[in-house]
């Protein structure tokens, strides 16, 4: 079978992002509707396309076959008969593609941020382009190196494979995450929730409690992602909005309770992903906690030396090493093992610097990013949403992060970086 409407998707069949939001389909709650594209059919590609017996090796070569694949007229054809389902009456004719791979969001590993998604997306053509892309992406060297990263040994190609999951997009006036416990972490910001997830923004956050909200930081709220037609674009937000939480006390306590009946229904704490609109607050994920957030309310309040940097604390331990400042991908080759990271934000496009580096500071970026996430999972510290830590941290400098407290010490600290 091609196509599989969510609410009837096979666990087996429809992938780690998939199957919960399947199941909370089932159970009544407020999820986008949608389609899957079994993982079956990704197989036959594969087959088809002799990569089934590339090792990870040739995963160049392996993702540019998958995107100059021509998918066969009988998926393109299915394709384009639920696309046309899904839209019929919908408030807008796109839709958001997403990665579902069967080795994501799973209760050792989340794979956070490293399967491609696209969002926005108009026509049966181009959903069956970004089938591709989805596709493609289990050969990029980050989700390549990711799998190793927890394995013991190079996966086999055989192993994984990935479903695709459709869904009517959510033009959200408030979007984010939220990790569920005993207590929960909720992080939020005016608009589309992807630059939350990207580390792009610092959100608002809070933590809850079963005696109420515990905890509230205001993020940092000067731009917010919304889609104009076929993409996404970054515009400032208002003036009046960059101060304002951007949820009230009784909309947390509300998604603190939605989270803890989401919990209840799949068995266990979930990380979940949420957009808002008027009316509703629809579940765009909500996969198994990997490694729970550092607890901030109960880090030791001690003075900052003379010397430190304050900031969220996202990944908890303590490390030291050379300061390693990075603005982009052509600054990778200069990351050594040891290096502390320290960079704006990060993207999925970096973890393969989180299998060398010591520690990871950003300027931007909230603890339930994906960037957190994949820090907490490989075990290194991590500080986020230090104000200007690439301008007041130097490449001549050996920094000590500290993820308990959220403080970065280091012997020398100047404008000027390089």
């Amino acid at each position: 079978m091609n196509v599989v409407d969510l609410a009837d998707a096979d666990p087996a069949t429809a992938g780690g992002k998939a199957a919960p939001l399947a199941e909370l389909t089932r159970a009544g709650f407020d999820v986008p509707r949608g389609f899957v594209v079994p993982a079956g059919v990704y197989r036959a590609a594969a087959a088809a396309l002799g990569i089934a017996e590339l090792s990870v090796d040739h995963a160049a070569e392996a993702r540019a076959r998958v995107r100059d694949f021509r998918l066969p007229n009988e998926v393109v054809d299915d394709v384009s008969l639920a696309l046309e389902r899904l839209t019929d009456g919908a408030t807008t004719d796109r839709v958001a593609v997403r990665s579902s791979s069967i080795t994501e969001d799973g209760r050792e590993a989340s794979a956070a941020g490293q399967h491609d998604s696209v969002l926005a997306v108009r026509g049966a053509e181009r959903v069956c382009e970004a089938i591709l892309e989805c596709w493609a992406s289990l050969w990029t060297k980050r989700a390549v190196g990711y799998r190793a990263r927890q394995a013991s040994r190079d996966p086999d190609p055989n192993a994984f494979a990935t479903a695709v999951l459709v869904q009517r997009f959510v033009d959200a006036d408030v979007s984010g995450v939220m990790f569920t416990g005993a207590a929960s972490v909720i992080e939020a910001s005016w608009g589309v929730g992807e630059p939350i997830v990207a580390g792009q923004v610092t959100p608002d956050s809070w933590r809850v409690g079963d005696s109420g909200i515990l905890e509230r930081r205001p993020g940092v709220k000067t731009e917010r992602a919304d889609r104009d037609d076929a993409r996404l674009v970054t515009r400032p937000v208002v003036v009046p909005e960059r101060t304002r939480l951007s949820l009230t006390d009784a909309e947390v306590l509300r998604l603190r309770a939605l989270g803890d009946q989401v919990s209840t229904t799949l068995g266990g704490p979930r990380d979940i992903e949420w957009a808002s609109t008027a009316d509703t607050t629809w579940l765009l994920q909500a996969r198994p906690v990997t490694v729970p957030v550092p607890d901030s309310t109960a880090r030791p309040h001690q003075p900052a030396g003379p010397t430190a940097l304050t900031g969220v604390p996202a990944s908890p331990g303590t490390a030291s090493g050379p300061v390693r400042v990075v603005r982009g991908p052509a600054d990778f080759p200069r990351v050594r093992p040891g290096d502390v990271l320290v960079c704006r934000a990060t993207d999925p496009a970096w973890t393969p610097l989180f299998m060398v580096a010591s520690a990871v500071v950003t300027e931007t970026g909230g603890v339930l990013s994906h960037a957190a996430i994949v820090a907490r999972e490989v075990g290194i510290p991590a500080v986020l949403a230090v104000p200007e830590a690439t301008q007041l941290l130097t490449t001549s400098s050996t920094a000590t992060v500290d993820g308990h407290t959220g403080e970065v010490t280091t012997d020398s600290q100047a404008p000027g970086a390089v």
